[in-house]
């Protein structure tokens, strides 16, 4: 009798997490050049597919296991060349054969007589969920051509799967806090010990579709829909997870402009939320080829977007892409009516939390400075953060908006304030006793 999938994902490789739209929280307990291979080890392959890019990660563990929940440790990790499979909509054979170089080199690693026991697996995140609301057939073609590219190797391939978004986030709650050592941890003395559960952490997780939010409250959870349950390491968990789909930063920034569109129909659209000065063109096909938009009627084809660099009218409109009136007051909701226990404790929040907050050497920062130095930025005129940034250019434009976003998300969505603000941890490395914690985009 086979695994199933979530038999892999979870119980065999515990939390080598599939995160993505641009995250994936990946162990590198050791170098996979130089790793020391023993005849007792087995292994587990995992395809992270997220909207941006796919990654192989390939693990190993002990035969024996503590508590019957493995021991993982990362052997490999490979960067698949190309977009994400999403991107592959009107060519779904290349989204199989764009798989094979990272399998060799896995392969290759692998010993040969563990090859066929060894379990493979594909993870497909918000990307591939937006696709098949849009193009339900086109996601199964690339779901068929990927299994038949991999079902060519001699491994023991346990399919390709679109997982949902609380899955995405439970996952990326297990592998910080297994990263963190707050689920076991070995000691000195050579016992494992499990922490106190004071000790977990949250995680929140925005990519380029979806946002997360994942923890473990103080009290029962009400809704059933937003509780994952585990068994680890022979301790019982009930965690809080939600996710948001559309609301990830690449979704958000076209929502933005189809609101811009929207209230006032020309050819030239300003745009708040973009720097003074700066210009683009803006074509309607692509703004409206998502699901998270609904389509709007205009015989125009594009129309040139206009920065303004005014961070007050920005949060006002990026605030309106939010329904707080839903919650109606109560304090265990978040916002679009979603519940939501009072989160506590420590969070550790990456990619695009990020990945913006340390271009804008924001991490660690009290709220107060966030907000202040937020506002600044966002009235700087173009000409002058582009000769700040050269390098940056491709996505400078977008970091006003993704700031103001988070900042919206966090504060009020999530409703971290001047009190409990100082325990999100935006981390892109975390070393701990020989632990190194990454993200990769």
């Amino acid at each position: 009798m086979g695994y199933s999938w979530r038999d892999v994902v979870f119980n065999v490789f515990l939390g080598a997490t599939i995160i993505s739209g641009i995250i994936a929280l990946i162990l590198f307990l050791v170098d996979g050049s130089d790793i020391f291979l023993s005849s007792q080890d087995k292994f587990g392959m995992v395809f992270d597919a997220g909207s941006s890019h796919t990654s192989l990660y390939v693990y190993k563990w002990p035969a024996e296991k503590e508590n019957d929940t493995g021991i993982v440790s990362q052997a490999l990790s490979c960067n698949v060349e190309g977009p994400g499979i999403s991107h592959f909509l009107n060519d779904p054979e290349k989204a199989g054969e764009s798989l094979r170089v990272c399998m060799e080199q896995a392969l290759a690693l692998i010993p040969e007589e563990k090859h066929q026991e060894t379990p493979t697996f594909l993870g497909a995140t918000a990307g591939m969920r937006l696709l098949r609301e849009k193009n339900g057939s086109q996601a199964e073609r690339i779901f068929e051509e990927i299994t038949k590219v991999l079902g060519q190797f001699p491994v023991n391939f346990q399919g390709a799967q679109i997982l949902t978004g609380n899955e995405e986030g439970s996952f990326g709650w297990i592998t910080i806090n297994y990263i963190l050592e707050t689920l076991v941890k070995y000691t000195f003395s050579g016992e494992w010990i499990q922490p106190p559960m004071a000790e977990m952490v949250g995680a929140l997780d925005l990519g380029g579709a979806s946002t997360q939010i994942s923890f473990l409250p103080l009290d029962p959870i009400d809704d059933s829909s937003t509780k994952a349950t585990f068994h680890l390491y022979g301790n019982n968990y009930s965690v809080y997870t939600h996710s948001y789909l559309c609301y990830g930063q690449n979704e958000i920034q076209k929502r933005l402009l189809a609101h811009f569109v929207q209230i006032r129909p020309s050819e030239v659209v300003r745009n708040p939320c973009y720097p003074g000065g700066y210009e683009e063109m803006l074509s309607l096909t692509d703004l409206y080829d998502t699901p998270c938009i609904q389509n709007f009627q205009s015989s125009m084809q594009s129309v040139k977007v206009e920065g303004t660099g005014n961070p007050e009218a920005c949060h006002s409109a990026i605030y309106s892409l939010f329904n707080f009136s839903t919650c109606q007051g109560r304090e265990n909701c978040a916002f679009n009516g979603i519940y939501q226990p009072q989160q506590h404790g420590q969070f550790y929040a990456f990619s695009g939390f990020y990945y913006t907050f340390h271009f804008l050497n924001l991490t660690g920062q009290p709220l107060h400075t966030v907000n202040t130095t937020i506002w600044e930025f966002c009235q700087k005129p173009w000409k002058q953060v582009e000769a700040s940034y050269p390098e940056q250019k491709q996505r400078l434009h977008n970091y006003c908006t993704n700031a103001i976003y988070i900042l919206i998300l966090l504060t009020n969505g999530y409703k971290f304030d001047n009190g409990t603000w100082n325990n999100i941890h935006f981390t892109k490395q975390v070393h701990l006793e020989g632990l190194l914690l990454a993200i990769s985009e």
